[in-house]
């Protein structure tokens, strides 16, 4: 079934074996793939504003564009008030093919990409937490029938390393509150994050609704990771930033899956991403007057531009998380 059904007439008939003329019946023209991104961006989103700033184009574009698509399909597909917008049923039909239509896009971009790499799989280093909060989920989601990955999992410091002497095409980190730019290697944002003092679920603290207080964080004993790592970075330079020290440490783990499994043995907090949380057993605590917000980013060599099998990682990963 096609996703428009709707015809224009064109003019008559001129089969001269027709006795009598009748109508010629043409489809209106389709919708292009950028229509139907910034459709399936605003009916994710629910705003106009915010599926124009994912587009990279301005509200009044994107409005425009999309007034033009319910004209060719002939009925409102987006229903709009001071909230935002919400599909209509009509809306919600369109959805559904125009989400097949933008997945089989994506793995034909996928295939004229890989057709034209003859360099190998693409080589992605990830740190620890990045690889465990998201980027091995991301890659094990994503259908790249025609574009290898190869994943590498260190530190942060040797992601970087790795990019930069050309040992990885593409590293994902989290960043540090007050480091030095690395040289040889550029950082891009991927998505904002926050590292959180979590508890197992049947912990005293979970589900409380007030904030744990400063001085009962700073004096329970807890599970971290370990020195060298960008989680253990962060805390400590927000601490130090406010003359605080860190809690005593039960454990001091070298993977983020060490160290919710210590937490879990435990029945431990634990300083951990809070993407983490996704994979369930923990609940996120408060502490009154404390955040230790970061980000992940995407380092890219200094010099040079990704080449079309690495923006198209770029984007696919974007898209997911």
């Amino acid at each position: 079934m096609a996703l428009f059904e709707r015809f224009a007439y064109s003019g008559e008939m001129t089969d001269p074996d027709r006795e009598s003329s009748s109508p010629v019946w043409q489809p209106l023209r389709s919708p292009d793939l950028t229509e139907l991104r910034m459709f399936c961006a605003a009916a994710d989103l629910g705003s106009f504003g915010r599926a124009a700033i994912r587009c990279h184009v301005s509200q009044p574009a994107i409005s425009k564009r999309l007034a033009s698509l319910e004209t060719l399909a002939g009925v409102q597909l987006f229903e709009r008030s001071r909230q935002g917008v919400k599909l209509t049923h009509a809306g919600r039909r369109v959805y559904e093919e125009a989400r097949r239509v933008l997945d089989q896009a994506e793995v034909l971009e996928e295939l004229l990409v890989g057709l034209r790499r003859v360099g190998g799989p693409v080589r992605l280093a990830c740190s620890h937490s990045a690889a465990d909060a998201f980027a091995e989920g991301a890659l094990a989601t994503l259908e790249y029938h025609h574009l290898a990955i190869e994943l590498v999992t260190a530190n942060s410091q040797v992601v970087r390393d790795l990019v930069a002497n050309g040992s990885a095409e593409l590293g994902l980190v989290a960043s540090r509150p007050h480091h030095t730019p690395y040289p040889g290697v550029r950082e891009l944002l991927l998505c904002a994050d926050e590292i959180i003092c979590a508890v197992p679920l049947d912990h005293d603290w979970a589900g409380r609704k007030s904030p744990v207080s400063l001085e009962k964080f700073l004096t329970t004993e807890l599970v971290a990771r370990d020195p060298s790592s960008n989680a253990r970075w962060t805390v400590e330079t927000v601490l130090r930033d406010s003359g605080l020290e860190l809690p005593p440490l039960l454990v001091e783990a070298a993977t983020p899956e060490a160290a919710r499994r210590e937490a879990l043995e435990r029945c431990a907090p634990v300083l951990m991403s809070k993407r983490e949380l996704s994979h369930g057993g923990f609940a996120a605590v408060e502490i009154k007057g404390l955040s230790f917000p970061r980000s992940y980013m995407f380092v890219l060599p200094a010099i040079g531009e990704p080449d079309p099998a690495v923006e198209a990682l770029i984007e696919r990963l974007r898209s997911r998380i």
